[in-house]
């Protein structure tokens, strides 16, 4: 389970850093979520392929397919670039940030709506 937030920690790290000014934290952040976000791609791919039916199993190995593209997009822009950091690799990096943000509403959403399935007892 831990697995599947520790590239969305990374990034937010490596948009915290790059708040800070310290562009160079931020790639290396980026740079160790890569090989996190492509297992879990992966491992996400699998599951769909195990489960077709389940519209959810879907949704969540796209996101986490867009995720892993974005991630490279934005450690390529950055690596490349002499002076700051582009705006491609910002974009990209706030972008992933929001891929991991609609995924965790997914991943909430079945709870919550249990939640307000929930009735007071009657006295």
């Amino acid at each position: 389970m831990g697995r599947r937030f520790f590239p969305g920690v990374l990034v937010a790290v490596a948009a915290l850093a790059d708040s800070r000014g310290r562009h160079g934290l931020a790639l290396d952040a980026l740079l160790v979520a890569v090989p996190f976000a492509a297992v879990a791609a992966i491992a996400a791919f699998g599951g769909y392929l195990d489960r077709r039916d389940d519209a959810v199993v879907a949704l969540q190995a796209l996101l986490w397919g867009l995720a892993l593209v974005l991630l490279i997009v934005s450690c390529e822009v950055r690596s490349n670039s002499i002076h700051g950091v582009p705006r491609l690799a910002i974009s990209s990096l706030v972008a992933c940030l929001g891929v991991f943000a609609i995924k965790a509403g997914v991943a909430v959403a079945p709870y919550v709506r249990r939640l307000a399935e929930l009735r007071p007892a009657k006295p």
